[in-house]
């Protein structure tokens, strides 16, 4: 059972920028798929990035391509969501998630194991 734990999130201004980990419980966590989604209020899950389980491909939603960098450092079980030029359409709490052997799909439904979130919270 891998165990997800995001953090990093808070209150920024418009224009700043955050960085949210997620870190693993699972040893062979290179071995995963992993993918950030965010739910603002009233709205649905949405897919931000992932990265595949080899590291040598990543996906972002058009909303946040050129803003958001999604990146892995296996040696310490961490997944990263560097997140510049933040806008208050991208208040919402972050969801990172897992999937074994993952290409790194935008489908929600493909992720095994997820964390408990990290709210950000952009103001104009």
């Amino acid at each position: 059972q891998v165990q997800l734990v995001e953090s990093g999130g808070g209150l920024v201004q418009a224009g700043g920028s955050l960085r949210l980990s997620c870190a693993a419980s699972e040893r062979t966590f290179s071995t995963y798929a992993v993918a950030w989604f965010r739910q603002a209020p009233g709205r649905g899950r949405e897919f931000v990035a992932a990265v595949n389980w080899a590291g040598d491909s990543t996906s972002y939603t058009g909303s946040v391509k050129g803003r958001f960098t999604i990146s892995r450092d296996n040696a310490k079980n961490t997944v990263y969501l560097q997140m510049n030029s933040l806008k208050p359409e991208d208040t919402a709490t972050y969801y990172c998630a897992a999937a074994l052997w993952g290409i790194g799909s935008m489908n929600p439904g493909q992720y095994n194991y997820w964390g408990r979130g990290t709210q950000v919270t952009v103001s104009s």
